[in-house]
């Protein structure tokens, strides 16, 4: 999937525990799909992080493959997956039909419906947890590519990893015969914390394929034509979406795809990056598919463009089970004319609290190690990590000072609670980053 800089690029899967590509991830508990349950849950989750005794759900059935929370977050030292990002696996926002990510997949097939009857296979239940080969060679990802590190991506355990594109199912589906479908899930990244970065966001990835007899002329120019092809339908998409918007195409580069474009729209008085998408290179398809072929492939993310069609100003209002927010989309009104009916209004603005950390770094530091960090103590209640000093001293001795912003997008937070998260979270930069605090 060319997701990785559209919304948050794609890729393919395969675990080390063997699980099929199209196991249906269920949590032995309540149904996530109703906000009381989910609250529950989240309750029961606080509970556990609190107590760290076992809980039910923290077993998971993955296509009828029992796995438990020490199968993934698990003593091995290529393992990285913190308990914050088990506590997300399976929860599958992408198949509420009234959450904002529901509603936007399901515009998106009735685009495909109504335009390519019968003709794209959907998939939005592929198991998250994948092989580093599905995730990163089968889609001819180099081998220093900066996706591949420890920094960028959730290992399981070296051959193992949380999927971190959709593009992960990508040559298995071709194998197994589908030329045309479109995979929507949850995918995994270990990234910065701001108001539109979260280790966890949903994409969905497009793939057409034309076989050698779709062509009556074997020696035209086919990369042209599927080029153009796949423009004709992605610009209908965003027509779709955002009405009859201008459009422009710009080359870039996917290890994937050649040619490889971004489609960009000018929405809201500003040029706005859609999806990345291009033609699949030959060698994908030479592995997985009939001699002679040619397709098209392109990758989304869902949040990006929830974001902006929603009016949503904070990636983390995804995930809040807040009333105020969720019973939005229950008056939802269903596209009319290529445009949204709804945008989400604020429900309450609560104040942020910021404060400051110093420290000495070494050669083994990274932000992204850093959040989390972070993450793993205040979890949805810090809104941003930003570094706003650093320098180095004559003895070759570099400082950074990180800015944290904690901000519930529910309710005010107390001093205590705070301070009590503050301390904890230098406790822990200290301790697990080796750095020297100042």
């Amino acid at each position: 999937s060319m997701a990785y800089t559209a919304a948050n690029i794609s890729l393919l899967s395969k675990p080390s525990v063997y699980l099929s590509a199209r196991a249906l991830v269920i949590f032995q508990r309540e149904s996530y799909f109703s906000t009381s349950s989910a609250s529950a849950f989240q309750d029961k989750a606080q509970i556990h992080r609190k107590s760290k005794l076992p809980i039910a759900s923290s077993l998971l059935d993955l296509g009828g493959v029992k796995v438990t929370r020490e199968e993934i977050v698990k003593d091995d030292p290529s393992n990285n997956v913190p308990d914050s990002i088990f506590w997300k696996l399976g929860l599958q926002l992408h198949r509420r039909d009234q959450h904002p990510l529901g509603i936007l997949k399901n515009a998106i097939y009735d685009y495909f419906d109504s335009n390519y009857h019968n003709k794209y296979k959907k998939f939005d239940d592929l198991c998250p947890i994948v092989s580093t080969k599905a995730n990163f060679d089968d889609v001819l990802v180099p081998a220093d590519h900066v996706s591949r590190s420890y920094n960028d991506t959730y290992y399981v355990d070296s051959q193992t990893v949380l999927r971190c594109h959709t593009s992960a199912h990508q040559a298995e589906l071709l194998r197994e015969g589908y030329t045309n479908f479109l995979v929507t899930g949850d995918v995994y990244r270990r990234d910065s914390i701001d108001s539109t970065h979260y280790p966890v966001f949903h994409q969905m990835e497009g793939v057409c394929v034309f076989a050698p007899n779709d062509f009556e002329d074997l020696s035209s120019d086919l990369t042209a034509y599927a080029a153009e092809d796949l423009k004709k339908c992605l610009g209908g998409l965003a027509r779709h979406l955002f009405g009859n918007v201008e459009m422009r195409w710009v080359d870039t580069y996917f290890p994937f795809t050649n040619p490889s474009f971004e489609l960009e729209i000018y929405f809201q008085e500003k040029w706005l990056e859609v999806l990345g998408c291009g033609v699949m290179e030959q060698e994908i398809l030479k592995r997985n598919v009939e001699i002679g072929s040619i397709a098209w492939a392109f990758g989304l993310g869902l949040e990006r463009l929830a974001m902006v069609l929603f009016d949503i100003p904070d990636i983390r209002l995804f995930w809040s089970t807040d009333e105020r927010f969720t019973s939005q989309a229950r008056i939802y009104i269903p596209f009319s004319k290529g445009k949204l009916g709804l945008k989400f209004k604020p429900f309450s603005k609560f104040p942020p609290c910021y404060k400051d950390m110093s420290f000495w770094i070494n050669d083994s530091f990274t932000e992204n190690n850093l959040c989390e960090v972070v993450r793993g103590i205040a979890g949805d209640l810090v809104e941003e990590v930003k570094l706003i000093d650093n320098f180095t001293n004559k003895k070759g001795m570099t400082s950074h000072c990180y800015r944290i912003a904690y901000r519930s997008m529910e309710r005010s937070l107390t001093d205590e609670e705070i301070n009590d998260l503050q301390w904890k979270v230098r406790e822990q930069v200290e301790s697990k980053l080796k750095v020297v605090l100042r």
